[in-house]
């Protein structure tokens, strides 16, 4: 069995559903799997295994594809096949713009937003501290990626729900590249529990003001990383 089958056959059969058309519903499959973790930077997609995983057609899949590859989270290579895509330190930057652009607004006018997407974000924050406890390191990253989901919602646009999936997706390749999920997670959990206790308190301007420091020092992490990473690799 080759890698490419392995990964595929690992992957979970939820039901296809949300989107309008099949090619979108299996693009919403395959994105919430590259979000949870399940894909990774370099998997070669077989349009054959997963024609006959999810019973749909290969013109669906190719569909799919080319929908997920204008997300930059597939791409495909001449004469190879279609491949998750692997992120470089300049995509990094880029999703840290973006995401400022989605999470700061939403959680700034967090003031007056239902109860129900305030226990969301704190819901995620939950699911984190389980995954630490039992030093799942995968889980607490798929925990962080909804904690993050969670916060954009705050601004109650589906359309904004929608972009921050893609661009959560995109983050999920990032912290794939480091694999180190432990060290990338871990110390922003106290930091998630106190955004989430600043908006159960009704301070949205705190929050706000944690979650730029959080952005900030996150993203210098992951780019000092990925530059050390890209620097290594030419050498």
């Amino acid at each position: 069995m080759t890698a490419t089958e392995d990964h595929i056959d690992r992957l979970p059969a939820p039901a296809l559903a949300r989107p309008t058309s099949q090619a979108e519903r299996v693009a919403d499959l395959l994105r919430t799997f590259v979000i949870d973790g399940a894909l990774a930077p370099g998997v070669r997609l077989s349009e054959e295994k997963l024609s006959r995983k999810y019973q749909v057609s290969r013109n669906t899949l190719r569909e799919a594809f080319r929908l997920l590859s204008r997300e930059r989270l597939l791409v495909h290579h001449m004469h190879r096949g279609v491949f998750v895509n692997r992120p470089t330190s300049e995509d990094v930057r880029d999703l840290f713009n973006a995401r400022r652009s989605l999470e700061l607004p939403a959680v700034r006018g967090a003031g007056n937003a239902p109860a129900e997407l305030v226990r969301a974000v704190g819901a995620a924050v939950d699911e984190g501290e389980r995954a630490r406890a039992e030093e799942d390191w995968w889980r607490m990253g798929s925990a962080n990626m909804h904690f993050h989901e969670a916060l954009a919602a705050l601004a109650r646009s589906e359309r904004i729900n929608e972009f921050m999936r893609q661009v959560l997706a995109e983050t999920r390749l990032v912290f794939h590249v480091m694999a180190a999920p432990r060290e990338f997670h871990d110390p922003y959990l106290k930091w998630n529990r106190r955004i989430h206790l600043a908006l159960v308190e009704g301070n949205a301007e705190t929050a706000a003001a944690e979650l730029t420091e959080y952005l900030d020092t996150s993203e210098d992490q992951l780019v000092t990383a990925f530059v050390e990473l890209e620097r290594t690799s030419r050498t």
